[in-house]
Parts: C-alpha cells; sequence; structure tokens
C-alpha cells in the first residue's frame, strides 16, 4: 500500500444514521380456509437493493424483500418490505463506495428485514418463517458482471 493509499484509508468514515421500515405489507389471502390444509410450504423469495444520494455524504439503501409462500395451489401469504437505512460514507473511492452501497449496507440491513418479516408471519397465524442468510456479496458481484456485459450484448444486437 502506497502512503497515498494508505493516508486514503485512514480518512475512510462509515456510520450507520437510521433504520426503518420504508414500506411493509403482508396479504393471506387464503385464510381461514388455508389453516384447515396440510402446511408444505412453497417458499420464493425476491431481493433487491437501491442506494442513492441524500445529502452531502449521506446515501439511502432501500433492501427490498418479497417473500410469496405457496400451500399446494394456493398463495398461503406474502410479505413485503422495504427495510432502509441512511448511512454516512466519506473518504471511500467511488469503487469502494459501490461496494458499501451494494453488498455491505444492505447486509447491515437484511437481518432486520428478516426479523420483521418473521414477526409478521407469527402474527398472521402461520409458523415462524427464519430467512437463511444471504450473500451479498457475491449478489452484488454477479450484478457488476451483468453490468459489464450488458453493452457487449448491446453491439452485438446493433451491429
Amino acid at each position: 500500500m502506497s502512503s497515498e493509499e494508505n493516508k486514503q484509508a485512514n480518512k475512510q468514515h462509515f456510520d450507520i444514521q437510521k433504520i426503518y421500515v420504508k414500506d411493509i405489507s403482508f396479504e393471506a389471502p387464503d385464510t381461514p380456509e388455508g389453516f384447515s390444509r396440510e402446511w408444505k410450504p412453497e417458499v420464493n423469495l425476491q431481493l433487491n437493493s437501491q442506494a442513492k444520494p441524500v445529502g452531502d455524504r449521506h446515501y439511502e439503501v432501500v433492501l427490498s424483500i418479497t417473500v410469496t409462500v405457496k400451500n399446494g395451489d394456493k398463495t398461503a401469504f406474502l410479505v413485503e418490505i422495504q427495510q432502509a437505512g441512511v448511512f454516512h460514507m466519506e473518504g471511500f473511492a467511488e469503487q469502494e463506495r459501490g461496494g458499501m452501497l451494494g453488498s455491505f449496507c444492505p447486509n447491515i440491513l437484511f437481518p432486520y428485514a428478516r426479523e420483521a418479516i418473521s414477526d409478521l408471519v407469527t402474527r398472521g397465524g402461520f409458523p415462524q418463517l427464519l430467512l437463511a442468510p444471504v450473500n451479498f456479496d457475491a449478489l452484488y458481484a454477479e450484478h457488476l458482471r451483468q453490468q459489464a456485459e450488458q453493452p457487449k450484448e448491446e453491439t452485438a444486437t446493433t451491429h
């Protein structure tokens, strides 16, 4: 590490300013009939995260999770949450900031979303749902790979 890189690393600063639920929804369209059926759930999980600047060196990161659980051919329940946070970051190069916003911050938000989802499902009268940990580093790396391939695909289709 050069002395310049070392100076920049010493100036890096990261803080969690606020963690909050931006939007939350629970639907159980097959109740009460669904409670009498044998419980063989099929879980479909969708994840997405977005980040945007909200002032000087502050960023809002929103982790959106949709969980659809079917029991047989009926939707037992659907949970949607947008777990958000405001993070203060300074001294990070653009590439480092991208990793912080695309992986590190969603990792911070996920346990809060997982707890809220579990609580909603239990309050809805269903067995507890504990989402497995998510490898946001791998998801972010895949996102970067897809972004890198996109211009190549567009160029190939226009010629």
